[in-house]
């Protein structure tokens, strides 16, 4: 085939894949949230800057990512660095994180006390933000963590029982009747 044909096949590479300008224009815009998840997942403000800039970095550097994935592409990028900074891993030992200290903090952040969220040990605070908060798979986040996805099942109940435990109705209350049965049926 014709060097004119495979690039018909492939298209014009300008307007398929996302370059590292359209990679910065996404960061950009969506600096707030992606800064969020970097910070929810570090539990640090420190660590989490230093994940939310090496993301931008390397999503800058024009990976061959596809413009339509540019978005989940970027926060998967955020979370990869935040696993490598802290290596969070399951403890297996049904114990909690030091309880959190509740404010009046408001924030992007509206289903949950940020105080709540970051008072969860590291593994079960990824898990929780993956899962519940940015709806991956269960399957998806024992890939991103090295686990098994029953470790991610067991992290997520854990979370979601202490979370439940500080504000029995927050999962009513926000609307998310099915996360609200569920915490019901834990405490059971």
């Amino acid at each position: 085939m014709t060097e004119q044909g495979h690039s018909a096949m492939r298209g014009n590479g300008e307007t398929r894949y996302a370059t590292g300008r359209y990679f910065r224009k996404i960061f950009d815009e969506d600096m707030q949230g992606l800064y969020q998840l970097s910070f929810l997942l570090t539990g640090d403000h420190q660590k989490g800057e230093k994940c939310f800039v090496a993301g931008m970095e390397a999503c800058a550097k024009e990976n061959r990512v596809f413009r339509e994935w540019a978005r989940t592409w970027a926060k998967r990028v955020i979370v990869q660095n935040a696993v490598r900074e802290l290596q969070p891993r399951p403890s297996h030992s049904g114990s909690f994180a030091q309880l959190p200290t509740f404010s009046d903090q408001k924030g992007p952040i509206e289903r949950f006390d940020v105080d709540a969220v970051l008072g969860l040990a590291d593994f079960e605070r990824f898990v929780f933000v993956l899962c519940v908060l940015e709806r991956y798979g269960e399957h998806e986040c024992a890939l991103l963590l090295n686990c098994s996805p029953s470790e991610v099942r067991e992290a997520r109940t854990q979370a979601i029982q202490e979370l439940a435990r500080f504000r029995p109705n927050v999962f009513k209350v926000y609307g998310d009747r099915e996360l609200g049965d569920w915490a019901d049926a834990l405490k059971a």
